[in-house]
């Protein structure tokens, strides 16, 4: 059985067929997909909708190309998304949050930074995602976090600033003695350097990997996921996007997790069965998410 730890199934390009969508996935062996929100309304969305079916699961959370939407009240109206309330009261899903008990929420995100579009100031952006990282503390949720440098380079300001925040972060985590502090969360489709990923390993990240790992000219990801520990690793599809070889240029779907899949078993030397026990046992270990109808 397989995991799809990213997967945007919420968004519009899957309107006309979606429910198509989730029983080829189960077809391919994908028991859960996780759903992040962009923006408060797009959470509120997801929580409709991983409520129809019980593979599914969300996060919540303002994406950081979504911060300049950030006003006083955007927090007040997240941590109301935590609340049981706002969920199914018989969707039969546990949490061991006080905040997010009898909901499917299992993280914050997708929160972070992006310095490739610049749609949001720098110092906004850290804004924004501080207090993110605060009501996921307060929550007990970890966090899917975005990454993406400015000319999509591997390396840069947006690295050194997001880790800044992330190594105070996880240290008042530790000192607080809370659980998070050994499952933070995961850097979400990761494009950086395996310098950047072993700063993120070192304090307890995992790391998610997608589709362009199958492209012929991705030699330099490809040895960065050769070179990542096993138990770190997560699957993801970042679907409608990032679709894996041979489907490049097309929609993605939650399915084509077993391409990433047979990519990274090719790259670890192992099977594909080994990868998909890992890698499933990797996300239910961060997000805590229970046993399924």
């Amino acid at each position: 059985m397989l995991t799809d730890t990213h997967c945007h199934l919420d968004l519009e390009k899957f309107d006309s067929d979606r429910e198509a969508v989730l029983e080829r996935a189960a077809l391919a062996g994908i028991e859960r997909i996780l759903i992040p929100g962009l923006t408060i309304a797009s959470s509120r969305i997801i929580l409709k909708l991983v409520e129809s079916h019980p593979a599914l699961f969300a996060a919540v959370g303002i994406h950081p190309t979504e911060a300049s939407t950030w006003m006083d009240k955007t927090g007040d109206e997240l941590k109301s998304l935590l609340q049981p309330s706002s969920t199914s009261e018989t969707s039969g899903i546990s949490h061991p949050s006080v905040t997010s008990s009898a909901s499917k929420i299992v993280a914050m995100g997708e929160i972070g930074l992006d310095y490739y579009w610049d749609s949001a100031p720098h110092d906004l952006q850290r804004e924004v995602l501080n207090c993110q990282l605060a009501l996921a503390a307060e929550a007990g949720l970890p966090v899917v976090l975005h990454m993406r440098e400015a000319g999509d380079a591997s390396d840069g300001d947006c690295a050194m600033d997001l880790l800044k925040i992330l190594e105070k972060w996880c240290s008042g985590l530790a000192s607080a003695q809370s659980p998070l502090a050994v499952r933070p969360g995961v850097l979400h489709s990761f494009s950086g350097s395996l310098e950047t990923a072993r700063s993120a390993l070192g304090i307890g990240f995992c790391i998610g990997v997608t589709g362009p790992v199958t492209f012929k000219n991705a030699l330099r990801r490809q040895e960065i996921v050769a070179a990542l520990p096993l138990d770190r690793i997560l699957i993801e599809t970042d679907a409608p996007f990032l679709a894996p070889h041979p489907h490049r240029g097309k929609r993605n779907e939650p399915a084509y997790v077993r391409l990433i899949a047979d990519k990274i078993a090719l790259l670890h030397s192992c099977s594909f069965e080994r990868i998909a026990a890992v890698t499933s046992e990797n996300a239910r270990r961060l997000f805590l998410w229970k046993e399924t109808a």
